[in-house]
């Protein structure tokens, strides 16, 4: 066999190899985590509608404290109430949704949460944007929307929805996040608080400032008065001096 041959047998071993090691490789790796959505009623405008989330843990180390949901556009979070949670979790009201969290589950343990959703909106689909956090601090983001023919790495759950039944309409607006809130934990403080604190710095501020130069302006009375006296001082002394030479000469 030649020289050129045999590197050509080579070559193609050794690719050989290489497809067969990334095959089993594939074949081993366990299938990556994910967060999901699913519901006992996927039809838009549906009514008491409970949400079922499943959080797949992939962490070796850390178990879960938290998982944070981001609610679609037409769900607010005084429309969520909590119906199931690991042990010793609570659900709180965020700005955009809401968290369920609670002592740290063991590593391996997937966190499986259930909420009632007063009504669902009316569209084809709605996502929930889910960030997961690990007792050792580690977070995991699954926020990634479908888009642009390329799969995502981190995608947010999303759940289907039927077409509304006929007749169908949107209940009332629902309840602030307070109301709905009563008796659990506070939800964070809104934009109306964030702006109210602001408005009590910037007054803290203002009259830190007012005494600021009120305080200056005194400095510079009293540096006035004392820059005159010492001029009134001098020419005194001037005064004195030059007479006294005049009577000895």
């Amino acid at each position: 066999m030649s020289i050129r041959s045999a590197a050509r047998v080579g070559r193609r071993a050794a690719l050989a190899g290489a497809a067969a090691l990334t095959a089993t490789l594939a074949l081993a790796a366990p299938a990556a985590a994910h967060a999901e959505v699913e519901a006992d009623t996927s039809q838009a405008l549906a009514e008491n509608v409970t949400l079922s989330f499943v959080s797949e843990a992939e962490s070796d180390s850390a178990g879960f404290t938290e998982v944070r949901v981001v609610l679609p556009e037409g769900i607010a979070p005084g429309d969520v109430t909590l119906d199931e949670a690991p042990k010793g979790w609570k659900l709180k009201a965020t700005g955009d949704g809401y968290s369920v969290a609670g002592p740290a589950l063991k590593t391996g343990v997937d966190a499986e949460h259930k909420i009632k959703v007063r009504q669902l909106p009316d569209a084809k689909e709605i996502a929930f944007k889910t960030v997961e956090t690990y007792s050792d601090g580690e977070v995991s983001r699954w926020i990634e929307l479908p888009g642009g023919g390329a799969e995502p790495e981190q995608p947010a759950p999303v759940l289907k929805l039927k077409a509304a039944a006929p007749g169908a309409k949107p209940v009332s607006p629902s309840p602030s996040a307070t109301e709905s809130s009563a008796g659990s934990e506070a939800p964070e403080p809104g934009p109306s608080a964030t702006v109210s604190g602001a408005s009590a710095e910037a007054k803290d501020t203002d009259t830190e400032a007012a005494e600021t130069d009120d305080d200056s302006s005194t400095g510079l009375i009293i540096g006035g008065v004392l820059v005159v006296l010492a001029v009134v001082g001098g020419g005194a002394w001037w005064l004195v001096r030059r007479r006294g030479a005049s009577s000895g000469s």
